[in-house]
């Protein structure tokens, strides 16, 4: 009896085949790479717009720093950020000491209150800053 060899044009096309299946995927860099959490992202978002909107703070020429003295209260429901507004839900990080002491390690800020945010706090990239600010209807 007769053994059926398999083609060998056939099996070199499924191996191909087979090879073109593999992809590679190439991350791209994280927006995050330092690893904050939500709470922590959006505080720091906020300080910044606080600093770079507002105008808040008062920089040191030296090191890039900007210490504030003090941060915005809530009145009702929102609080006001220079000429916006924002949730006060959202603020809720300002009033956190674990969250100033995770920026702290990561070397985004110091103390609290007075906060300072470090240069490498007011250029990291939040991605949120755009998502807090809304003109004030008072």
């Amino acid at each position: 009896m007769a053994r059926h060899l398999p083609n060998r044009s056939i099996c070199a096309s499924d191996a191909a085949i087979r090879q073109q299946q593999w992809f590679v995927f190439v991350m791209a860099p994280r927006n995050n790479p330092l690893k904050l959490n939500k709470l922590q992202l959006r505080t720091l978002a906020l300080v910044q717009v606080l600093i770079k909107e507002a105008g808040q703070g008062m920089q040191d020429p030296e090191t890039g720093d900007v210490m504030l003295p003090s941060l915005p209260a809530p009145h009702g429901d929102h609080v006001h950020i220079g000429p916006y507004v924002v949730s006060a839900r959202d603020i809720s990080g300002f009033s956190n000491m674990g969250v100033w002491a995770a920026l702290a390690r990561k070397g985004l800020a110091r103390g609290g209150p007075p906060v300072t945010i470090t240069a490498a706090g007011l250029d990291y990239d939040t991605g949120l800053s755009e998502n807090f600010v809304a003109p004030s209807d008072h």
